[in-house]
């Protein structure tokens, strides 16, 4: 689990060396990733969510479900450990969302320096887009080192665009910060919720608490199935 503690101090060669590789994994891996999500996109209709400020400015799918679980996911798009947990439960996720299995709020903090908080306003202008899902898994698809210049504005708007995102209202929302203030708000409430590392995963209220460091899909779905009894 990726804490919001002191991170070891960078060598100077490395903040180089990182900023390069960043933009080598934009022109390799995006058009790699981003296209698969893209794929994917062309074959399932995009899921509207809002922003609620009644679930902590919260990302929410399915906010007129009663009677269903509520699951409610703390991630950090330079998280690594977010990136793992995506990747074995972003799927199912999705399953849920487009089902109407549940409700599920995405909480995306920014607590590991000004990329992430970058990623997460471009997600928030997604979403009035219909398109956070899409973005969302792009994003991860195309994670590279901590700070490395994968998530400029820049970047960000071009991974829209191979999304199809290709409005001036979703590039001017990323260029202006437009919800600044909502990823702010988002990291204030982790102390709140008592979340102090990404990924952190509720589920009706109840910290999911896995048995091991791996991301078990099938253990996930358990708890996720029990929580609908």
């Amino acid at each position: 689990m990726a804490k919001p503690d002191k991170k070891p101090e960078k060598k100077k060669d490395n903040v180089t060396r990182n900023l390069v590789i960043g933009m080598v994994s934009l022109v390799l891996v995006v058009g790699v990733g981003v296209s698969y999500s893209t794929n994917r996109a062309d074959s399932n209709a995009s899921v509207p969510a809002s922003v609620e400020k009644s679930e902590g400015y919260g990302i929410v799918f399915n906010k007129e479900l009663t009677g269903v679980p509520k699951v409610d996911i703390w991630e950090d798009f330079q998280c690594p450990y977010c990136k793992f947990f995506e990747t074995a439960m972003g799927d199912y996720l999705e399953t849920l969302v487009r089902e109407k299995q549940a409700k599920v709020v995405y909480h995306m903090a920014s607590f590991l320096g000004q990329e992430s908080v970058r990623a997460s306003n471009a997600a928030n202008c997604a979403v009035e887009e219909g398109r956070f899902i899409e973005f969302h898994q792009a994003l991860y698809d195309v994670q590279a080192s901590e700070n490395s210049g994968i998530f400029s504005n820049k970047n960000l708007v071009e991974i829209g665009k191979r999304l199809g995102i290709t409005s001036p209202t979703f590039e001017s929302c990323v260029n202006d910060n437009k919800f600044g203030d909502t990823v702010k708000k988002v990291g204030e409430s982790m102390a709140k919720n008592n979340v102090q590392g990404t990924p952190t995963v509720f589920i009706n209220g109840k910290p999911w608490n896995r048995s091991s460091s791996d991301f078990v899909l099938d253990e996930f779905k358990a708890a996720v199935e029990a929580a609908k009894q």
